[in-house]
């Protein structure tokens, strides 16, 4: 609590008391005694929520740009910030072939250019980039932003350095952690990245979380506190994932990844241990002995011969396809020649690839963890099954496979979930009220915050001429 504070204004003295939350410098409680009508009306103005006009976006990847789900989550988001009349500038990394800046009515992408030199490791990669955004925007000339945007900590940098050389508010959007992915912090990159993680969080004045189990997640693992943390959930474009083919297209399309007879169980997703990929590969022999008419598509970036191989060893190699990664073009094909989706996540957040499969009219069985919870409801939009469980998981793809009414009761309820509760408009909504909560704070507690002088994992490594003596 800080000290209490008598203004002199040639009327009675006005006394009020400022409680500055440490965590959260923008959050200012006011309690006035013997306020005027008019200046208590200036103090409950100080909380009142404004209009954003131009927010500064800051992504790893956009399309076409596409390593995981921000890519589609900022552009979706973007876009529909754009349409809503506000004026949204994505500054985001260099893509071969990709134009450095474009512009679709109110959204504007800028990219960074390539830096000549090769990073040593993935983080000198990162800080490279962080630069490159930096470079961009001086060079482009720009301001004016209300707010910054920042998804994840792979341009945490960037933003803290425009929020505190600009002096305008920090929105992040923490779609994951590093704890999370791995179970833990197991080496010194990872506790880096999730003191960075720390870092953005902390520097935010809001952190926004992409469902309820994520939200839990910051608050335990980056320590944030509750009520700095706003959940608005990922969305889906169906017309993005709708198939236009005609019939006999599909078919051909069907036939590169399957015989007519043949029905397809679909994966798509990163090929990493956190997607349940080894899960599903034990998965199979179960689900072929139930049902030898299955056929397994796998399609995903990333090493696969360990998969295959693995599933070699269980004597169902050739009932496994590697699709490698799917260009957006032809993912509506894919999901529209899929009998069910599959996605066995060990760790998800929230499960954007769920719900787009769920858009797309196609049967989903996921594992019970994180956002998969709260995206599909078990037996009404899709199947839960235990996670990191193969013999849950194929009970739950044979289900789909062997009861029609099923599945046809889930591609109707799923489909008509997302048009009910994922649509673009109503999160960039919900997401223009966190930027009003950030813009309706004074333009005192707008000031630059102080950075702070250890986060977790943080060590010193050099010292001054006067720690020297007080530590030896």
């Amino acid at each position: 609590m800080q000290a209490v504070r008598a203004v002199a204004t040639g009327r009675p003295a006005l006394v009020f008391v400022v409680r500055v939350f440490r965590h959260d410098p923008a959050k200012r409680e006011v309690l006035g005694r013997g306020r005027p009508e008019g200046e208590r009306a200036r103090v409950r103005g100080l909380a009142r929520p404004r209009r954003v006009r131009r927010v500064l976006m800051l992504s790893w990847e956009f399309p076409p740009r596409i390593v995981g789900g921000i890519a589609r989550h900022v552009d979706e988001l973007s876009r529909a910030l754009a349409r809503s009349g506000v004026a949204v500038d994505v500054l985001t990394a260099h893509h071969p072939g990709a134009p450095a800046a474009e512009g679709h009515g109110g959204l504007r992408v800028l990219r960074a250019r390539p830096m000549p030199v090769e990073p040593m490791d993935f983080v000198c990669e990162i800080h490279q980039l962080d630069f490159g955004l930096l470079e961009r925007l001086l060079a482009e000339g720009e301001g004016g932003y209300d707010l910054i945007h920042a998804h994840d900590w792979l341009v945490a940098f960037a933003a803290r350095t425009l929020k505190h050389g600009l002096g305008i508010p920090l929105v992040a959007t923490v779609h994951a952690t590093e704890a999370g992915r791995n179970a833990g912090l197991h080496s010194p990159m990872q506790q880096y990245i999730h003191s960075v993680e720390w870092l953005l969080a902390y520097d935010a004045w809001r952190v926004i979380c992409c469902s309820q189990a994520m939200a839990s997640e910051v608050t335990g693992a980056l320590r944030v506190p509750g009520d700095k943390v706003r959940v608005v959930p990922n969305g889906v474009d169906p017309a993005r994932v709708a198939c236009d083919d005609s019939p006999e297209a599909l078919r051909r399309y069907r036939r590169k990844w399957a015989t007519d007879g043949e029905r397809i169980v679909l994966f798509v997703g990163r090929l990493v241990r956190e997607k349940g990929t080894e899960v599903l590969v034990d998965a199979i022999p179960a689900v072929i002995a139930a049902r030898p008419e299955a056929k397994f598509v796998v399609a995903g970036g990333g090493e696969h011969r360990h998969l295959w191989e693995r599933a070699a060893a269980r004597g169902v190699g050739h009932k496994v396809v590697f699709a490698g990664f799917v260009p957006e073009e032809d993912l509506p094909r894919l999901y529209a020649a899929a009998d069910v989706a599959v996605f066995p996540s060990l760790y998800e957040p929230f499960g954007i690839v769920a719900l787009e499969a769920m858009a797309a009219g196609v049967p989903v069985v996921t594992s019970d963890i994180g956002g998969l919870r709260e995206v599909v409801r078990h037996g009404v939009t899709g199947l839960h099954t235990w996670a990191n469980n193969p013999h849950s998981l194929a009970g739950g793809i044979v289900r789909v496979l062997s009861e029609p009414r099923l599945a046809k009761r889930l591609r109707r309820a799923g489909r008509e979930e997302v048009r009910r509760r994922y649509d673009w408009a109503g999160i960039a909504e919900r997401t223009l009220g966190v930027y009003g909560e950030v813009l309706g704070q004074s333009g005192e507690a707008r000031g630059r915050q102080e950075a702070p002088v250890r986060g977790p994992g943080v060590r010193p490594r050099y010292l001054v001429a006067g720690e020297v003596a007080t530590r030896s």
